[in-house]
């Protein structure tokens, strides 16, 4: 008995078919033509600041390490340190407040932060530098020249940014998952050591990036304390070009100045960012790694 062997036509393209198969780069004509005429802009606006004799750039270098610019200098950054130090302790004691059990503490926290966040930074510098004529006494202590330009500028800055930086703690404690505060619970810890030794570490990741932020903000945003004559770089530039009458580079100098100093900043940004991503494969060269 003789088997017939049935031969189905093969439906298999030919072996070399897929040797004529060509991938064709999409073209992105508009964006290279947009990428081109963005860099000519940008030339055409660099050429113009550098050949602008109005500019005035040999005055911009002669006063650019002046006495005067550097002390202003050397004010602005230790009212920045000062402010984002103090702002953060009164930030973070707020936003535990704000996340405690007790409806008093969780009240007086929003209250804080729903009133400083509400009203302009330069009223409230304002209202501190006079506050001698809304409080003569407090006390029994006079108030009229209790505080100086220096002090008001601190404790203005100080009230507005602990407002801010209490949400951003809050937001990077609530950013920690539930599990590790119930395994800390389990372990008997207490809550200050669950705060300092499991929440807090771990909220940084969330917390450095907006803490950056406002760092920067708050370097730019002292400019604002030469309304109360305090001599940081703007108000000591503006001391020269009362002078001077040089208004365009005076101002370039102090402009120079606070784009060098938050370039600074930004670059330590990224490098604390990168430290407390570590592990998380996010960032930093600590990433996990995969397992057999």
């Amino acid at each position: 008995m003789s088997a017939t062997l049935l031969k189905t036509p093969s439906t298999a393209p030919p072996a070399d078919s897929e040797d004529h198969l060509r991938i064709v780069p999409a073209r992105r004509t508009g964006q290279w033509t947009a990428a081109g005429a963005v860099l000519v802009l940008v030339a055409l606006g660099l050429f113009s600041v550098v050949t602008n004799q109005a500019f005035q750039w040999d005055v911009v270098g002669d006063y650019f390490t002046s006495t005067a610019v550097l002390r202003g200098l050397v004010l602005t950054l230790w009212l920045t340190a000062v402010v984002m130090v103090l702002g953060f302790a009164i930030g973070t004691l707020l936003a535990v407040f704000r996340l405690s059990a007790n409806p008093v503490l969780r009240a007086v926290s929003w209250g804080y932060v729903w009133f400083f966040r509400s009203t302009p930074i330069l009223v409230q510098l304002l209202f501190w530098f006079n506050i001698g004529a809304l409080y003569p006494t407090i006390l029994g202590v006079s108030t009229v020249n209790l505080l100086g330009p220096v002090s008001v500028a601190v404790v203005g800055l100080t009230l507005h940014e602990g407002a801010y930086a209490a949400e951003v703690v809050r937001g990077g404690i609530l950013s920690v998952d539930r599990g590790q505060i119930e395994a800390a619970q389990s372990l008997g810890l207490g809550r200050l050591r669950r705060l300092t030794r499991i929440v807090l570490p771990q909220a940084m990741r969330s917390i450095v990036p907006p803490a950056g932020n406002m760092l920067i903000g708050t370097l730019k945003g002292t400019s604002i304390v030469s309304v109360i004559a305090v001599q940081d770089l703007l108000y000591s530039v503006q001391l020269v070009y009362h002078r001077t009458y040089q208004v365009i580079p005076l101002l370039l100098v102090a402009t120079v100045w606070y784009v060098l100093v938050t370039s600074v900043l930004s670059v330590g940004q990224h490098y604390v960012e990168r430290h407390y991503a570590r592990g998380t494969g996010t960032g930093g060269t600590g990433g996990t790694k995969g397992t057999r």
